[in-house]
Order: C-alpha cells, then structure tokens, then sequence
C-alpha cells in the first residue's frame, strides 16, 4: 500500500517540477475562479439575489433533516448573509495565492475547495457547470499531491505518489476521452459528417473576435479540425498510458489543441485546468533538456546557471534511464536538496530502535507517530480509491448503460463534486439565441439593460473574457436553448430587476433605470449570426440578429405596489437563417 499512495520514487525521470508547475497553474485557475465570484456572488445567490442561498438551505433542511450537511456540504448553513458571501470570496482568493506562492500548499488547497465547494453546494443553476466538478476533482486529488510543510519548494523529500499522480492524469484522460465518446454516443450528425465546427464559434457559450475570423475560413478548414478534434479526444490521448517518450509526444500535440482551443472562445478555465493538467505528462528530465536548449541558444539565461549534465546537455531527449534531475536553473537540485535537508524542522525517520522501547518517552512518542502515519496513510488510500472507482464505474455506465455497478458510492460522493462524467459539447447548437431584459416606464418604449459580456450590440466586437467566468451570462446561454419554465430564475430576474436590487443590477453593465424602477421588466429573444468580411467592412457590423419575441412571462407593478407575472410569450417561431 506504501508504494501506491505513499511518497513516490525519488529516482527515474522524476516530477517535482511538473508539479511544481502544476500547483501554481491550479492557484492560478482557483483565484480566476473567486475573483470572479467576488462581483458575482451577492446577486447570484445574496439575500436580494436572483436565487437566495438562504432560501435554498432552508428547502434542504426541511426535506434531508439531519442529512442536510452531506446532502450540501457548505459553510453557509452558518449564515447566508452578504458578509458570509464576502468572506467565502476573499478565503479563497487568500489561499488561491498562497498555492500561487508555494506557501503551505496543502492547507491553501484545502482552503480553496473549502471556500469553492461551499459556493457551489449552495449555488443551485449556477453551479451546474462540468467545470466546477473538474476543479473541485482536481483540488481534492491535488491536497494529498502537493508537499507537506510551509515553504516546501520543490519538495525533494516528499515526491508525488503514484496514487496521486495517476488519479491526475486519470482526470486528464477522462476530460478529453470522455467528451469524445459522448459525441459518438449521441449520434449527432453534426460530428459524424464533419460539420460540427462549421458554427461553434458563433453558437458557443461566450464568442470572441478570433473565433469570428475563424468561422468566416471554408468548410474544409473546419471538416480537417473536427476530424481533428475527435481524433485527439478519442486517439491521442490513448499515447498517455504508453512509455514515457509517447507521453511527451501526447503532450506535445495536445497542448497546441488546447491553446487554440483558448485562443478562439471563452469557455471559462475548462482548458486552462486541461492545459495544466496536461503538464504531468512532463518529467524534470525533459524539462532539464528543454532548459538546457534554450540556456545554450540564449546566452544571458545561461549565466550563472551550473553546467549540465552530459546526458542533460546532449540534443537528443534523455532515455528513460537517465538519472532523475530538475531544471537547471540558478538553484540546481543538489543545492535545493541541500537546502530541504537542512532545515531545523526536517523530517528525519524514528531511529528503529526507539519502537524497541517501552513505557513513555521517545519510545511512545514514535510509536504514536507510527500509528498516525499508517492511519494517515490508510485514510488516503480509501479516499482515493474510492473516487477512482466512481469515476471508472461513471465511465463503464457511458459505455454500457444499466452495467450492475454499486452505485451507493456513486450516490454518496456525488453532492461533493470531486468524481465526475465528462462529456463536452455532445450535441452541437445549431442556432445562437440571446436572452434579453427590457424594461419601460410607459408600456410603449422598451429599454434593454446592457450586458457586460454577451452578445447585444451588433457593432461591438466579441471579447476575450476566459478564465474569467461570468455565471449569470453563461447561464442566460443555457436558458435561450430551452423553455423558461425549465429556467425560472429568468422570470426571478425579471422581479429583482423591477425591485431594482442593487445585487442584480451589479451583474449588468449598467442600469437604464437608475432614477427609479421601470413599471415594468420583460425577457425577449434574439437569434444571432455572425456577420461577413463585406457586412463588416461595410457596416462595422460583427452580429446580425431578428427579434424571435418574448422569451419569459413579463412582470409588472400592480396599482397596489405588488408585482404581477402577466403577458404570456407568444407561440412565434425561430427564423431558420440570417436575415
């Protein structure tokens, strides 16, 4: 059991700065994370917010009883007011930089998921995203994967388990091969006759500029990149379980995938946390080899660097053999050894003679420190194989429906978010509808509330946005593909707004009503396409879009101050094609 989940090799190619990397990319990926909920989260789930979290906690308690804390685990069952909010924000902003400084990772992990899993059991439609279980998966995983101690640097002296390393890399491979499997599985069309990408960057979440000009190249371009796409999801990916040298091939393709992936649409920090994962696939030894390049093609980072090792200096990458070695930057291993080694509170084992002893004394003490270690060690061991059997028996289920799995693990982990299916983009859009708030103080003229990030102004080019995750607009994408009674915080948002709660408003780029509340607030469709190179030089235009009609019943102020859900939407149907 101590070879699987304890520390791992300290010889071989090596990966402490693989994960040295990958632990500040994850406090990267967690602060994108909170500081975007920290102007977000009082009007999504604040007590004038579109769904209260009190309101929320309070329908749990009433149905789960006692197990309302498994069923939403969240430190909000303490209070659900705007300072509680404020706090859960700023804790994980605090911990997501101390990960970024390599200051006790461990515990600034666990505040992250604390803080992240707190938001996200109370959060209802607006934590209903894959990408909230991928980092929350990859947190959990993550707390027993980063080195003990304050300031751990690389952690020479506590290397990644093989547990945690191959859980890692296990949710890698899931992401990608998971969502291609799910694009065969649905039979959409759309993949299978190569077309799928002909529309993505116009019908996507949150489009930008480069996507814009992507979509105006021939189809050809894009049959080649979706032949492409699933060849990597479902191929490539497969090279991860292969000897090192087709692991660092893998990485070598996947990770151009990713970037232009990144490059051409906003799809929050899906790809980021994917890229970052992605960099376990690397060993120091490659590293080493790669830094040894560009030390001798640029002389100025050479400086000062300590000579290579042969093996380390030669062109070719090292064979799987060569001794295990870190990138040789101004602190080469040795030193930073060294230094691990000589800290006052290094970890030395117990003398053996010492669990010889009886009585009190040292002998105790080692004793008990024995114990802790193999609990502590047993205690990994079972939650960790516990989320590789849920996320394999969630991957035998996609491929054979109704398998006799046990499904009460399944069940239990669930609410916790840390071992989930995958599967991106299974059935593409085929038209990109936008959901638009209006609200008139005389019936007859109708003012839209601007949007900070989606579509709505045809002349204003798409932006880049990503990491960063605008909830309540990625939701209103969602809710434009279905019904508003499957959506009905879309008529709640119409009351907040008619209340002109400060919150809601906040997630607007401004208020059109700011003297006072409008008599009445309504929710319209449009249907959206991308312009033309002509259409663009000509008008300035990046959108064309048709008014479809009303999406949600609007809501109107009564004469006796109440408010009303009145007028109905209309049976009108969507165009087929641009205008």
């Amino acid at each position: 059991m101590n070879w699987v989940f304890g520390p791992g090799p300290s010889e071989g190619p090596g990966h402490l700065w693989p994960r040295w990397l990958f632990l500040r990319a994850l406090g990267l990926i967690f602060f994108s994370a909170f500081y975007s909920l920290l102007f977000q989260i009082h009007g999504l789930i604040g007590p004038e917010g579109i769904l209260p979290a009190g309101e929320y906690l309070e329908r749990v308690g009433e149905h789960f009883g006692t197990l309302r804390f498994w069923f939403a685990p969240t430190l909000l069952w303490f209070g659900t007011g705007s300072n509680a909010l404020s706090v859960l924000c700023w804790s994980g902003l605090v911990g997501s930089v101390l990960l970024i400084l390599n200051l006790w990772p461990r515990g600034a992990i666990a505040a992250c998921l604390v803080a992240y899993l707190s938001f996200i059991a109370a959060a209802e439609d607006f934590a209903s995203y894959q990408s909230d279980g991928m980092l929350l998966a990859t947190g959990f995983v993550s707390l027993v994967f980063a080195p003990p101690g304050f300031r751990p640097r690389l952690g020479a002296k506590h290397p990644p388990s093989r547990a945690t390393l191959f859980l890692l890399l296990w949710e890698w491979f899931r992401i990608y091969f998971e969502s291609g499997l799910v694009k065969m599985l649905s039979h959409d069309q759309e993949w299978r006759s190569l077309t799928a990408l002909d529309h993505y960057y116009e019908n996507g979440p949150l489009p930008n500029w480069i996507g814009w000009y992507v979509q105006q190249l021939p189809h050809g371009f894009h049959a080649v990149t979706t032949f492409a796409t699933l060849a990597m999801e479902l191929g490539v990916v497969w090279l991860a379980v292969l000897p090192r040298r087709f692991r660092l091939v893998c990485f070598l393709l996947v990770t151009p995938f990713q970037v232009a992936i990144i490059l051409t649409a906003n799809l929050a920090f899906i790809n980021h946390l994917s890229l970052s994962l992605g960099v376990l696939l690397l060993d120091d030894q490659f590293l080493k080899w790669v830094a040894g390049l560009v030390s001798a093609r640029i002389p100025m980072l050479g400086r000062g660097a300590q000579p290579l090792a042969p093996a380390a200096a030669a062109t070719p990458v090292p064979s799987d053999t060569a001794d295990n070695a870190a990138m040789p930057v101004a602190v080469p291993p040795e030193v930073e050894a060294a230094k691990e080694n000589s800290e006052p509170n290094s970890q030395a084992p117990a003398p053996q003679f010492a669990l010889l002893e009886s009585g009190s004394g040292p002998g105790l003490a080692a004793r008990w420190s024995l114990v802790i270690r193999h609990s502590s060690l047993a205690m990994k061991a079972f939650m960790l194989s516990w989320i590789f059997y849920v996320s394999a028996a969630y991957l035998v289920l996609m491929l054979i429906p109704g398998a006799p799995v046990w499904s009460q693990p399944i069940v239990a982990l669930e609410p916790f978010r840390i071992a989930n299916q995958y599967g991106l983009f299974a059935v593409m859009t085929r038209a990109r509808y936008e959901i638009e708030f209006q609200g008139t103080r005389d019936g007859v003229t109708w003012t839209p509330y601007p949007f900070k990030y989606k579509p709505q102004d045809p002349h204003e080019a798409p932006g880049f946005y990503a990491p960063y995750q605008p909830r309540f607009d990625w939701n209103l994408w969602f809710a434009s593909l279905g019904n508003w009674r499957e959506y009905e915080w879309v008529v709640l948002t119409e009351v907040r707004l008619l209340e002109n709660s400060p919150s809601v408003l906040r997630l607007f780029r401004g208020n059109p009503f700011s003297g006072g509340p409008p008599r009445a607030v309504r929710a319209v469709v449009w249907q959206y396409w991308f312009t033309n190179l002509e259409t663009k030089r000509r008008k300035g235009l990046w959108w064309d879009r048709k008014l479809v009609g009303l999406y949600a019943p609007a809501a109107d102020r009564l004469p006796d101050g109440s408010i009303g859900i009145v007028t109905e939407p209309g049976q009108e149907a969507p165009s087929p094609g641009p205008p």
